[in-house]
């Protein structure tokens, strides 16, 4: 896990919404590229969902990482 994808789950998290990564990216101070390939981890993790061909959400999993229920060892690698 990198402090982006902390970020990340968390932006989306607390404003509960969906988001494409180039959204993400401008509310969290980081580039687009860089953003799209840390969700793309983080879906393959099951920390986000794909919400449709752009935008992505948190999962119960992601929900869970962020509630401190689990932690980064529980998790595939990220």
């Amino acid at each position: 896990m990198t402090q982006a994808d902390e970020r990340v789950l968390e932006f989306l998290h607390e404003k509960d919404i969906v988001a494409s990564p180039s959204v993400i990216a401008a509310n969290i101070d980081y580039t687009q590229e860089y953003i799209s390939r840390r969700c793309r981890k983080l879906t393959n993790a099951g920390l986000l969902q794909r919400a449709d061909a752009s935008n992505y959400r948190v999962t119960e999993l992601g929900e869970r990482f962020l509630n401190g229920d689990i932690g980064e060892d529980d998790l595939p690698n990220v």
